[in-house]
Parts: structure tokens; sequence; C-alpha cells
């Protein structure tokens, strides 16, 4: 029994011990330099809020291609900003892969518009 709770109590332990919080950066007093880093643009709120992180992840592929691999294909430019922001709304395949995109045809083409945006915007 006690040797139960020891195993119990090491596996706590060697769980928690590798949590990612950062506590130090955690509680930073916001200024106007720290702001800019935690400001986050229109085109990232509507794909969090949206059905997109179902198939995309920001670095990794999932069902899609990941937001940092579209940003490395299609240059920053008002063409693949209109290409992009049609293929979210109506969808498509072929381009990366034989599973389709399904469409947003409920989405404006304002905020297709900074959806793409905001993923052409990662490229480094």
């Amino acid at each position: 029994m006690k040797l139960k709770y020891l195993l119990f109590g090491m596996a706590l332990v060697s769980l928690t011990s590798f949590s990612n919080d950062n506590l130090d950066t955690k509680y930073i007093k916001a200024t106007k330099k720290t702001a800019a880093i935690f400001q986050t643009s229109d085109g990232e709120k509507l794909i969090a809020k949206s059905d997109c992180v179902g198939c995309h992840k920001l670095d990794k592929k999932l069902i899609g291609p990941s937001y940092l691999d579209i940003a490395k294909k299609y240059p920053s430019n008002e063409k693949n900003i209109a290409y992009l922001s049609g293929k979210i709304i109506k969808g498509g395949s072929g381009v990366w892969g034989t599973i389709p995109m399904s469409a947003h045809a409920s989405l404006k083409k304002n905020d297709a518009n900074s959806m793409a945006k905001y993923i052409l915007s990662l490229k480094k």
C-alpha cells in the first residue's frame, strides 16, 4: 500500500514538472513595449473563433496544411490575399492533396481577407 502511494506521488511530481507555464512572463505588467507583443490581429481572432482549428494548426500539418506552410508557399501580396480569401469562402482541393477544404460561404469577404492577411503575415 505504501508503495502505491509512493509511486503515485512520484508520478504526480514528475508530471507537474513538465508544465510549460512560464510564471515569470505570465504576470508582466503591460507597457507600450510589451503590449505590442500580446496584440492579436482581427484575422487571428476570426480563425480562433471559426472551425479552421479543426483542420489547420500553426506549425503542424493536421488535415490541411499548417499556416506556416501556407505562408511559405504564397508571398504576401494583394493577388494572393484575394486568392486565399476566395479559397476560404469557396473551399477547394488539389493544391495541398486530395482532401478537399470545405466552403465557408457564410463568411464575409472582409473577414476572409483578414484571415488570409494574418496567415501570410506569419512568413519568417
